[in-house]
């Protein structure tokens, strides 16, 4: 399976220390280094940076196409636009992104998208996360992450 993310699901987890849902459901991440530049190198000092610096389970990718990456980002910043165009090249199974826009950008492409919604349902199911509401909490509290309230109840059951 090939996923492809941006950075927000990586930053929130990382910030709680639950990358390993990641690895749980997916095996492997692809990101472009773009989202690379944004968690690793710009977010040298905040926590969770480190663990996606020195997690094997994600590799780094270049894109190819500049000229899609610059259409996109009239709209989208640098890391969803190179996700989206490295889903494309990559014939992705799931594009793992977060923002609305960005969202609409890929499936208008034809890419399956998943946010970090989709990823927590599925961590609960499979047994993963024991105390989802306590992960809503601190996804919220200490990663900054907003989640509406009806999203909030799909995850917490």
């Amino acid at each position: 399976m090939i996923v492809v993310s941006d950075a927000s699901p990586l930053i929130a987890l990382g910030r709680i220390g639950r990358l390993d849902l990641l690895r749980e459901i997916f095996g492997s991440l692809v990101i472009p280094d773009a989202v690379w530049k944004e968690v690793v190198e710009a977010g040298i000092d905040k926590e969770g940076s480190v663990n996606v610096a020195e997690a094997v389970w994600i590799s780094r990718q270049s894109v190819l196409d500049y000229s899609l990456v610059n259409l996109l980002r009239h709209d989208l910043g640098a890391g969803e636009a190179e996700a989206i165009v490295l889903a494309r090249e990559c014939n992705a199974d799931f594009l793992l992104i977060d923002e609305r826009l960005g969202r609409s950008a890929a499936k208008s492409l034809g890419l399956r998208v998943v946010g970090l919604v989709g990823v927590l349902i599925e961590a609960r199911e499979r047994g993963l996360v024991t105390d989802a509401e306590s992960l809503m909490d601190r996804l919220h509290g200490d990663a900054g992450f907003w989640i509406s309230e009806d999203l909030r109840k799909l995850v917490t059951g």
